[in-house]
């Protein structure tokens, strides 16, 4: 990865599963942005534009699952990769072009936003 950290947003609605996401993350060198919705998401990404990456749980409260925001996401903004988490659902059931990581994640999770990043 180049000297300028990737950013990556985050969207899980469960607190501790948040912090260590976010601690994953950081430690690998990203600069993390986290929210608990996709409603909070949707403004994160109206208003920046540096954002590279999209972690969302599939499971959350809210207007819209992780999967409808990752829809979303890939139709107002193309080019932010989409990484979906989840403990409930198969990599089977996510659309081609998703990086998918099963819960609980550790390394994991640093080698898709890896991918997904480049």
């Amino acid at each position: 990865m180049s000297c300028v950290r990737a950013v990556v947003l985050t969207v899980e609605d469960e607190p501790l599963i948040n912090g260590v996401l976010s601690e994953i993350l950081l430690d690998a060198g990203y600069m993390v942005i986290s929210t608990e919705n996709a409603d909070e998401a949707i403004e994160v990404l109206q208003s920046r534009n540096d954002i590279r990456v999209l972690v969302t749980d599939v499971n959350m409260p809210g207007s819209m699952d992780g999967l409808k925001l990752a829809a979303v996401v890939r139709s107002k903004w193309p080019p932010i990769k989409i990484v979906v988490t989840s403990a409930a659902h198969a990599a089977s059931q996510m659309p081609r072009d998703y990086q998918f990581v099963a819960k609980p994640y550790g390394q994991s999770m640093v080698a898709a936003v890896a991918r997904a990043a480049q």
